[in-house]
């Protein structure tokens, strides 16, 4: 399932990047005292008593335009309120409220989220008289923290959660196949959907991103149901940007944890981008059957253009090639109709189930004829294997050594697998347990 987001928004340098990576655990926020560091914004996955989040950090709103990043900024901050179930509103406790405090406060107000107004770099958790100098903005009773040393952020936390939407299980027909349509902004997503629905139900446009929120259509064919989740962008009528770029792989992110099978429609007039190759990584990640689609082929117009692409797919798309790859137009309707195989094709493969017997009878040729594996005196021998788990599929080898299984190995073993069994367009996973 999605899982919700909060967002941490407020001014530069009151420690934003420093509170996420105490919630999430984590370094990967950039921490540094010059103003205005945290330009991008970035996502993490968290989790309090049990919940789990998506936190996103984001660059330092401030409402003069001297900074000729500050428009990019603030739109990103904003962008990142819209996506968010809630919002955590940080202002550094050592100051006061500015101004700048204030303009934002009334933007907020007006976003109908909740928001969490918290109060940083309170390092005594005794000494509340900075809080006063905060009820003005509006947003009721500041909570005070420290995100360095950690003071107030389990009863902020506790309060976030307790905002959070609940995660209910969707009462979608358990036979139906949930199919996210994702890429790019003006990849074509839209037109996609449009001919898999057979209906105008999502906002065609060469605008980029123009389509708000997700749009879910139950589709019923030859007896299969199908949900088709599409992700196009964010509602907004401007040129491509990292912003909307970044919040179409947000959207991405969470449409591929409700989906069964992930279509990644890619531009082909455009190539194969940094965004392609990121979603793809996280349909392979969470466990999703991935299909590559190459829309606008019809617009390339010589076999050089083509040769081209295809070739790009084998190295950017590597970690990946076991997804087929369809080429189309979603506007005109050119091979459209072979999607529907492939999605059943390779949803069949991620929740199939093969039999021990096969899988030890392979094993038992990979002991004849496959590489060994040895570390001084150590050799490594696997003793048998089973499929532990579906959707996708898990296979756990029970080895004397399993600690010296190394990435080379598990490829051997995976390319092994996907050579001997029908595996195509599910990744796989591998667990090594030791056996003596």
């Amino acid at each position: 399932m999605a899982k919700p987001i909060v967002a941490i928004v407020g001014r530069p340098n009151v420690g934003k990047s420093t509170l996420v990576n105490r919630i999430a655990h984590t370094s990967d926020a950039i921490v540094h005292e010059t103003r205005g560091v945290t330009r991008d914004r970035s996502y993490h996955e968290a989790d309090w008593n049990g919940v789990d989040f998506i936190l996103i950090d984001t660059g330092g709103i401030e409402m003069s335009d001297d900074d000729h990043f500050q428009e990019s900024i603030r739109d990103q901050a904003f962008m990142a309120t819209e996506e968010a179930d809630v919002v955590i509103f940080l202002v550094d406790g050592t100051t006061g409220s500015t101004a700048d405090d204030d303009n934002v406060a009334r933007i907020l107000l007006k976003s109908n989220k909740p928001v969490l107004l918290a109060v940083n770099k309170l390092d005594n958790p005794d000494d509340e008289s900075a809080l006063w100098d905060y009820y003005s903005l509006g947003l009721g009773d500041p909570y005070p923290i420290s995100a360095v040393h950690g003071h107030g952020t389990g009863d902020l936390l506790d309060e976030v959660v307790k905002n959070l939407p609940q995660i209910i299980d969707e009462e979608v027909d358990d036979e139906s196949i949930s199919v996210a349509i994702i890429g790019r902004p003006n990849a074509g997503k839209s037109s996609l959907t449009n001919k898999l629905t057979g209906k105008d139900r999502s906002i065609v446009s060469d605008i980029a991103g123009t389509t708000r929120d997700a749009i879910d259509t139950i589709v019923e064919k030859d007896g299969q149901s199908y949900k088709i989740i599409d992700t196009a962008g964010l509602r907004r009528k401007s040129q491509i940007s990292d912003d909307i770029e970044y919040y179409g792989f947000v959207r991405s992110m969470r449409a591929i944890d409700r989906a069964d099978v992930a279509l990644l429609v890619v531009d082909a007039t455009v190539g194969i981008t940094d965004q392609d190759q990121r979603v793809a990584g996280l349909a392979d990640d969470r466990g999703c059957a991935l299909i590559i689609l190459l829309n606008k082929w019809d617009l390339l117009d010589t076999p050089e253009q083509r040769d081209d692409i295809v070739s790009r797919i084998e190295e950017q798309f590597s970690f990946v090639l076991y997804a087929p790859v369809i080429r189309i137009s979603a506007l005109t309707g050119r091979s459209i109709h072979r999607i529907w195989d492939a999605i059943d094709y390779v949803e069949e493969n991620r929740s199939q189930k093969i039999s021990t017997s096969k899988l030890n009878k392979l094993l038992s040729e990979l002991r004849e004829f496959g590489h060994t594996v040895t570390k001084g005196t150590r050799r490594l021998r696997i003793h048998y294997m089973t499929q532990t788990d579906t959707n996708p599929p898990e296979f756990t080898f029970f080895a004397n050594h399993p600690d010296l299984v190394d990435q080379n190995y598990k490829r051997y073993l995976e390319n092994r697998l996907r050579e001997t069994f029908d595996l195509m367009g599910t990744p796989i996973r591998m667990k090594f347990r030791k056996k003596d």
